[in-house]
């Protein structure tokens, strides 16, 4: 079996990206790993160069300023990471430039992938998702979280990314995939205020136009993290490959995990959600098969 890596990054440094943990959690089930660099006003090209893996393989690219409706760039540029792969993979394993692969789950990934190899009528790997918020003691607690992803796809150049990168599709259709006991860690809600800040300024022109984003977008010096409905304390251990970054965190973030904000309406769901699993109305860009 043969797996590639890829994904897409564009001003890590400046934006507080960890891409470098992102790749190198999942650097050990890849025999290739592509990355899309954009054009960056930083050393984004560097930071990914010092990983000095003979696995990777940088591939640059300009990003479409133009495509401001639905973050459509992001998919865009994933498109070129994925077709960029070598033809002889039979898996690819797609992470963004803010998600992690907890160790623990390296294994489970590569038997699923075993598993699955030969049965192409399973298209993708589904794995779980936990979001962190504020800092690395908090995750998300809210329906506002999505908590499945597509991550793992076959090999195939007909799959496309899907309006934003959130996902993929064959033929314009959900992939029918299996599921995973493996959770990805992602971080895109834990920067330093000022970062935070300076990204949401940034990447909300990928979605709205300039009025859109000058009207909605308050100009501060730092994010304000307190605006959230429900957080959780998390008990568990980060990867190993956070556990650098983790120690040079700079910044104070507290919040009270029995103060939720949510109305009776999201309460209720969220109670049904924790006695049964079922999450009402959630959207799904996939179809798991039997």
């Amino acid at each position: 079996m043969k797996v590639s890596g890829f994904t897409f990054i564009r001003n890590a440094i400046k934006y507080d990206y960890p891409v470098v943990e992102a790749i190198t959690s999942i650097l050990p089930l890849c025999d290739e790993f592509v990355v899309a660099v954009g054009n960056s006003e930083d050393e984004t090209r560097q930071l990914i160069e010092g990983i000095g893996s003979a696995k990777i393989r940088i591939i640059d690219t300009i990003w479409d300023e133009s495509l401001r409706e639905g973050g459509r760039v992001l998919a865009v540029e994933t498109d070129k990471a994925f077709d960029a792969l070598s033809a002889g993979s039979d898996w690819a394993f797609y992470i963004q430039g803010d998600e992690v692969l907890h160790e623990k789950y390296l294994e489970p990934v590569k038997q699923a992938m075993l598993k699955w190899k030969d049965h192409p009528e399973v298209e993708g790997l589904l794995l779980n998702y936990t979001h962190f918020y504020g800092s690395y003691d908090f995750i998300g607690d809210s329906r506002r979280w999505y908590r499945r992803e597509v991550r793992v796809i076959r090999n195939d150049k007909s799959v496309r990314s899907y309006r934003d990168a959130q996902g993929f599709r064959k033929d314009d259709r959900p992939l029918n995939v299996k599921p995973v006991e493996a959770t990805m860690y992602h971080y895109g809600w834990v920067k330093p205020p000022e970062a935070q800040q300076a990204k949401q300024e940034s990447f909300n022109k990928l979605w709205h136009d300039d009025n859109w984003v000058k009207k909605n977008i308050p100009k501060t010096e730092g994010f304000d993290y307190s605006k959230i409905d429900a957080l959780a304390r998390f008990t568990g251990t980060h990867p190993e490959v956070m556990h650098s970054r983790i120690s040079r965190q700079n910044w104070q973030f507290s919040f009270d995990p029995t103060r939720k904000r949510l109305p009776f309406k999201s309460r209720l769901l969220h109670s049904i959600e924790n006695l049964t699993g079922w999450r009402i109305g959630e959207y799904r860009n996939y179809r798991v098969i039997k």
